[in-house]
């Protein structure tokens, strides 16, 4: 059974910092697809960050979060972090990991509307609230 249990989620200041976790478990980790999605109150779910888990480490980044986000996956302990820097009011969101298998580089999933449509395997989401 596959299982994403994430963490690291909180309150904190415009301009603060947070690390959220996602530790995977019940599947080849090194094949998969991990991404990091979010949803504020009113909106859409959106794809802000993947990383291929397996040996090339491709990565993508929403513009939204390019320069201040970094994803990063530890294959050792089955874990992919996402590093949120110079946090804004408007990240505020509930932040999910999702998984799945793809034959296609990163981009290709993540970079569409439709990205959560694709992934197959969902945490519970950890809230993430910035104060201005």
């Amino acid at each position: 059974e596959v299982q994403l249990v994430e963490s690291g989620g909180g309150l904190v200041q415009a301009g603060g910092s947070l690390r959220l976790s996602c530790a995977a478990s019940g599947f080849a980790f090194d094949d998969y697809h991990i991404g990091w999605f979010r949803q504020a109150p009113g909106k859409e779910r959106e794809g802000i960050s993947c990383i291929s888990s397996s040996s090339d480490g491709d990565t993508y980044y929403a513009d939204s979060v390019k320069g201040r986000f970094t994803i990063s996956s530890d294959n050792a302990k089955n874990t992919v972090y996402l590093q949120m820097n110079s946090l804004k009011p408007e990240d505020t969101a509930v932040y999910y990991c999702a998984a799945d298998f793809f034959r296609v580089p990163v981009r290709m999933v993540c970079s569409v509307a439709a990205a959560p449509d694709f992934f197959g395997s969902w945490g519970q989401g950890t809230q993430v609230t910035v104060s201005s």
